[in-house]
Formats: C-alpha cells, structure tokens, sequence
C-alpha cells in the first residue's frame, strides 16, 4: 500500500537536496530517495575532488615557473597528499553521512533505493544492488519495495552517469572513468584520455603535472569543441607545451587490455598503448529506467523538457541534468530555487538561460558565458566581437609566466549589448564573473565603454576588448 506524502525527490544531487530541505523546512512531507550519496556526483566525483587535484597540479606548474628552479628536487610531484586530501577531507572516504544527517536534519525521510515512476504521482523504491559506488554506509531507512504517492507531485533530479561508448573490446576492461581517477592512489606512468571535453583536458593536465605520460584522443577537429575556437587552440598548445600527446580528428575503433596495459586501436592502423585509460566522452541520464512514461513523459528522450517553472508534466518537476540545461551545479541549484517556489505556489521569475556561466578549470582557465561567436551566427544574430590577450595586458606583463590567455566579446550589433563572452587566462573563472553580469543584466557596451576599471587587474582587459568590437 502506497505511503502518502507530499512531494517526492528523485535523487539528491545539489539541486535535490537543496530542494527537499526547503520544501521540508516550509512544512511538507517530503521523502528524498537517492541510490548512491547524498551531495551528488558533485561533492564526491566532480566538482570539489576534481578541483582539489588541479589545486595540487597548478602548485607544481607554478614551483616550476619559477627562474632557476625548473627541474630542481625541491619541486618534485607526490600524489599521496592529494589522494589523501581528497578521501579524508573532500569525500570522508566517500561516505554521505555528514551530508545524509544534514538533510534528514532538515525534516526530510531519507529513503536509500533506486526510484521508478509507477503510476500518476507515484514512485516505487526498490533495493540497492551490489554497486561500488552506493554508500559505505547505508542509512537505516532502507527502500525495498516501498510505494509513495506525492499529493503535491514529484521533484526530478536523476542527475547523469558517465557514457560507455560503442567502442569494440572496450566493455568489461578495467577503464576510468571520472570516480575511478578522483579515487587513484597515485599518478599511473601513463594514461590515455578519450575525450577532449572538459573532463578529458582537466583530467590530462592534473595527472601530467605529476608525472604521468599523458596522451588525449578526441574525434572532433578541437579540444573542447563546443567553445570558442580561440579555447581549443589556447588550451591545445598549453598542453602540448607540458608534454601532453593531443591527438584530434582521432576515430578510436578498438580498445585492448592485456597485462596491464590498453591499446587504442585508431581509424588507419595506429596503435597507442598505456597503463591506464579514462574515458571522458560525455554522461546521460536513464529516463525508461526512471519509469517517466508513466507520467507521460518520453522514456526514450535524451532529456526531460520543462517550462520556466521546472514542470515536465502535470504533479512533476525536474531539475539538474536530466533538464539539458547544462550539467552544472550551479544549474540545478539555480532551477532548484525555481521549482520550490512553485511547489510551494510562491511567484517568481521563470527561468532564463541567456547567461549560463561555465569554467573549464585547467590552467589557464576557460570561463565562458552565454553565446559562443559560431552559436551567435547560427542563430542568424547581427554580431560584433572583441578580442584582447592577457599576455599584453598590464597585468598579463606582471604575471608573466603562465600568462596566457584572452578576453573575447561576442555582442549583439543591434541591441548593443554581450550575448557571449569568454575569459581565458590565469583566474579566467573569476574574471568570469563580470561577464556574467552583463550578459545576464544586458548591460549596453556603450556602459561598459565608459566604466572605469581597477589597475593593474586582470578583469581590466575587458575594457580593451570592449574598444576592439567590430564587425
């Protein structure tokens, strides 16, 4: 017999764990159900490990930088600090209980299990499997078998889980993936990264700064292809200045592992080999095992729809993800805040996602915001860009070594105002933040001309890029 309840959490990721503690703190009865940690990928795979390791690499690259001591013993990697860093303070040693009791704190009913739309507001929780990645330490509300019917409706935010691609030999081998990496005890002598996304690049910068022999593999024509051309040749040459093998334009068509090692075979014979390879090649949600068909909803879609208020259909909502709004925290906290309200039949503003922020955290960072130039075009948008290097910026000459970098506008010649922009260079993610503004608040270009800019700063390289704008 079905449990009542208010509302219904699918997975507690940032964005479903901010949500089910306010809908619960606002006096709903709320049940959060979550098959692997409380916090999400973010806080245990993602996010703060992943940053936690390139903290560690940019220290070594800059001890490097330095005249004279390039190679001295005294700038030397170990990877025990970082391993240890990430399983004691990161991650607790991927234990959620800190994160579980903070929430159920909050009043909400922590049910571990996998969650599946079975009928009109209703959920089924089934157990957990044996999965490496579920808690160590489940909690002692167990899911098995228990119905919930949500009288105000259901909350999505199944978040996504890497991608195996259809590569022969690949299934079954003992590869990376972004859980496993944040998990290494050291840097393997070598490794092989398939993928030049945002994963792939971070990942192949980290584990070279400490010593790995590094070689990256993607089948688009750049890194990081959906940003800015400018990214992908910036962040190409870095790498390849510290040793890393950029291989693009690179079909892989087998993969062998045989005594501790993997063979990339490649589109013409080729063959790359290594002790360990990561596959970075994109993430999905699984909607059919969601059961979202029950709701109406398409189970073989890549992504659920919503509107400006997070609803997918009638008595669901969804946020994160699963949304295809972008696969950053910061998103599904943000549609969190926009799905509560309106659970909760508060007014506010819909959602609106012409400044979507978004950091590429190698060194130089890529901070990007908005449109890139091609999208603008595509889109048939009247352009005008902008162009300034860090390296001749005051404070680019400052900073000197490790300086490289760029400010790229992206303006819509019409309205006279940012529809995109990218900070690329040292601290590019903050430098980001301006931008943001801009592009979000429609700040005219003709304002930003004529505002004045902190020196020596890195952001002030914004104000030669605004003066550069042209067709």
């Amino acid at each position: 017999m079905a449990e009542e309840v208010d509302v219904v959490v699918i997975g507690l990721g940032p964005g479903g764990e901010d949500a089910a503690g306010r809908l619960a703190e606002a006096g709903l009865a709320v049940v959060g159900v979550e098959a692997r940690l409380v916090g999400g990928e973010c806080p245990y795979y993602a996010c703060v490990p992943t940053k936690m390791m390139l903290r560690a690499a940019d220290l070594l690259a800059e001890g490097r930088r330095i005249p004279g001591m390039a190679g001295d013993s005294t700038v030397r990697p170990d990877w025990s600090p970082v391993a240890a860093r990430i399983r004691d303070e990161a991650t607790d040693d991927w234990n959620d209980k800190a994160a579980a009791d903070r929430l159920t704190g909050k009043g909400v009913t922590l049910v571990r299990g996998r969650g599946r739309l079975t009928g009109p507001r209703e959920v089924t929780v089934s157990p957990l499997g044996a999965d490496p990645q579920s808690p160590r330490t489940a909690s002692p509300q167990s899911g098995g078998g228990r119905t919930f019917r949500a009288r105000r409706g259901i909350l999505i935010n199944i978040g996504t889980e890497p991608s195996e691609p259809p590569v022969d030999g690949l299934a079954g081998t003992p590869y990376w993936t972004n859980r496993e990496a944040v998990r290494a005890e050291r840097a393997p002598a070598s490794l092989l990264v398939l993928g030049g996304g945002v994963v792939g690049v971070e990942m192949s910068q980290a584990f070279a700064r400490f010593g790995s022999e590094v070689t990256i593999v993607e089948m688009a024509g750049r890194l990081l292809a959906a940003e800015e051309p400018e990214s992908s040749e910036l962040i190409a040459k870095v790498l390849r200045n510290e040793g890393v093998t950029v291989r693009t334009g690179a079909r892989v068509t087998g993969v062998r592992h045989a005594g501790g090692t993997f063979t990339l075979e490649l589109d013409g014979g080729e063959e790359l080999a290594a002790e360990r390879l990561l596959v970075a090649t994109g993430r999905h949600s699984d909607l059919a095992g969601l059961g979202v068909g029950a709701a109406g909803l398409d189970e073989s879609a890549k992504t659920i729809p919503v509107d400006g208020t997070m609803r997918a259909a009638d008595g669901v909502w969804a946020i994160g993800d699963v949304t295809g709004k972008g696969q950053f925290t910061h998103m599904s906290m943000y549609q969190s805040a926009i799905a509560v309200r309106d659970i909760l039949g508060e007014q506010g503003s819909p959602a609106a996602y012409r400044a979507v922020p978004r950091v590429t955290f190698t060194d130089p960072e890529i901070g990007a915001v908005g449109l890139t130039e091609a999208q603008a075009r595509d889109q048939n948008l009247p352009v005008r860009t902008g162009f300034a290097p860090i390296e001749e910026s005051a404070r680019g000459w400052i900073h000197k070594a490790g300086n490289e970098g760029f400010i790229k506008l992206v303006e819509h010649a019409g309205q006279g105002v940012l529809i995109g922009a990218t900070a690329a260079g040292p601290y590019g993610g903050e430098v980001l933040g301006a931008l943001a503004v801009a592009v979000h608040a429609e700040v005219p270009t003709a304002v930003l001309r004529d505002m004045i800019y902190a020196y020596p700063t890195f952001h002030r390289t914004i104000e030669t890029a605004v003066s550069s704008l042209q067709e």
